[in-house]
């Protein structure tokens, strides 16, 4: 497996197993399987509602805890969000069974974003997340939390696929140290990407399908990825993307997929803003 070498030097994959949209009921064959396939980042949230799921496939797994990078993710929260934060993040600690995550997240760039971030710098500290990020911030928020607080965020975790490229972001954050990771590379399949005949020439040349081609690209970019499947045999051929390398003339190719827009929604849109910035979650 490739790594990234984060900005506190903790070694991290370069590919992972995501679990966004995961029932809980399905969530913890399918992290078995993930970890079975060769998958050591596991990627959750409090949010996504499976992290006791996930937590019960790490134990049941057998695979030495220093083998595995944990990340999950602390949604918006109330005042006082320091205490609030602190304590959402031993509830997640609490249903992943763990006495530590590798990364902690800070999901959405809403609400008392500081008080939260200064309750993760303190977690990291003490130990209780080895490295701290944030997801979903463009370039002006990002550039706002690293300038006025004391820890540079390790990674940010933003929306990232063919479609959707974040050259400008990528290069905000290599400039800050920041590691970029992808969610969403698939882009859920839109516009027909996983029988896109760009990708899936490509793929021809090398014997490798459009995911696996997207994957690469991604890992090319230097980009952590962590593509979703509930199938075995998908898993496995999502986790077979070290053997082949994509040219430039191709690199190239994809590069023009760029479409420089969202294919979910826009962070920016105040409806979305109001609806994220006041959901709760139930525990």
């Amino acid at each position: 497996m490739q790594t990234v070498t984060l900005n506190n030097g903790i070694e991290m994959p370069i590919l992972g197993y995501g679990v966004y949209q995961i029932p809980p009921e399905q969530t913890e064959q399918a992290v078995a399987d993930a970890l079975t396939a060769g998958y050591r980042l596991l990627d959750t949230a409090a949010a996504y509602g499976n992290e006791e799921a996930v937590g019960r496939a790490i134990k049941n797994s057998g695979i030495p805890r220093e083998e595995l990078f944990v990340t999950t993710k602390l949604w918006v929260q109330d005042a006082p969000a320091q205490d609030n934060t602190r304590r959402a993040l031993e509830t997640s600690l609490t249903k992943l069974g763990l006495d530590h995550v590798d990364l902690y997240l800070m999901h959405q760039p809403y609400g008392d974003v500081y008080g939260q971030w200064r309750a993760m710098e303190t977690a990291n500290r003490e130990g209780l997340a080895k490295a701290i990020g944030v997801a979903n911030f463009f370039p002006d928020r990002l550039l706002d939390l690293i300038l006025n607080n004391q820890i540079v965020p390790a990674v940010n975790q933003i929306e990232t696929h063919p479609f959707f490229q974040r050259t400008a972001d990528q290069a905000l954050m290599r400039e800050h140290g920041v590691q970029h990771q992808s969610w969403g590379g698939f882009a859920e399949g839109k516009n027909d990407l996983f029988t896109h005949p760009v990708l899936t020439e490509i793929g021809k040349a090398h014997g490798k399908s459009a995911a696996q081609v997207v994957l690469r690209w991604l890992i090319q970019r230097d980009i952590v990825t962590i593509p979703k499947s509930v199938s075995p045999d998908r898993m496995a051929q999502n986790f077979d993307v070290f053997d082949f390398a994509l040219t430039d003339r191709q690199m190239t190719q994809i590069a023009g997929l760029d479409t420089g827009t969202t294919l979910f929604f826009d962070h920016h849109d105040p409806e979305m803003v109001a609806w994220l910035s006041k959901r709760r979650l139930d525990s």
